[in-house]
């Protein structure tokens, strides 16, 4: 039976795309990557996210990355709703975000304040959130104790320790492991793929960034999938095949598709 693969976090509606998408997609299908999502970083783009999600069937999440804080966080959030309830009948939509934080940008307050209005509208309408966090553990642990999320979510390229992966666990959150996996110094991250169960984890590329070390491509793209998974299978000894069902299933239910 053919692999399958889920890439739970990947902006292939990015500009980086826009000259060989098709043909991306064709390669994908070949092997195998037949899932994606697709996580909106702000209101400027998800027109064209949407775009791209609906021609190429991919699911999205609608959100704004602290990258890109607007100049006015109500009215932001107030397109943001909107933006949820125009689709709440879409079958492509599933999750908020990308959202969150991150210590290496500016104007942290007001990451904070927006992270926090973007969880309440996850809470609000049950679904679950697309996570961004940069050196930001305990503050975002602390957020996400006070909002209590009923349908936790994904801490996308997560790179901590074994004992905060266990914190997000306890809050219902998945770990979103990708190409930084294939570094041969991550040993942190090697370390939590090891100890904690398979259940834990869920696939990812973030496509067109976070190209793993010593790539011959500068673009990431969905292609280094199952290179993760054999990562992980070599971490924990095990064969490819389990995991991959493993890490599929986890994306599947949380996302409840």
């Amino acid at each position: 039976m053919k692999q399958t693969f889920f890439d739970a976090h990947a902006h292939l509606d990015f500009a980086e795309f826009d000259h060989d998408r098709d043909a991306l997609f064709i390669e994908m299908n070949t092997r195998g990557i037949d899932k994606v999502l697709i996580p909106g970083v702000s209101p400027e783009r998800w027109s064209r996210q949407l775009e791209i999600a609906t021609q190429y069937q991919c699911y999205f999440g609608l959100g704004i990355h602290p990258w890109f804080i607007p100049s006015s966080i109500d009215e932001a959030i107030t397109k943001l709703e909107q933006q949820i309830n125009h689709n709440l009948i879409n079958p492509l939509f599933v999750a908020i975000g990308e959202c969150g934080l991150d210590k290496l940008r500016p104007d942290f307050t007001a990451q904070v304040d927006l992270c926090l209005k973007q969880l309440l509208l996850a809470k609000k309408y049950h679904l679950p959130v697309i996570l961004h966090a940069v050196k930001c553990h305990s503050e975002l642990i602390t957020l996400l104790n006070k909002t209590q999320l009923t349908h936790g979510g994904v801490i996308h390229g997560f790179y901590g320790s074994v004992e905060v992966a266990k914190q997000y666990q306890l809050l219902g959150f998945k770990l979103g492991i990708g190409g930084l996996l294939l570094n041969p110094m991550a040993k942190k991250l090697h370390h939590v793929v090891s100890e904690l169960p398979l259940e834990t984890f869920v696939i990812e590329t973030d496509s067109p960034s976070m190209t793993p070390l010593n790539s011959p491509e500068k673009r990431n793209s969905p292609l280094i999938l199952p290179s993760i998974i054999e990562k992980i299978a070599f971490l924990r000894k095990k064969s490819t095949v389990p995991i991959l069902e493993q890490v599929n299933k986890n994306t599947l239910q949380l996302y409840e598709l």
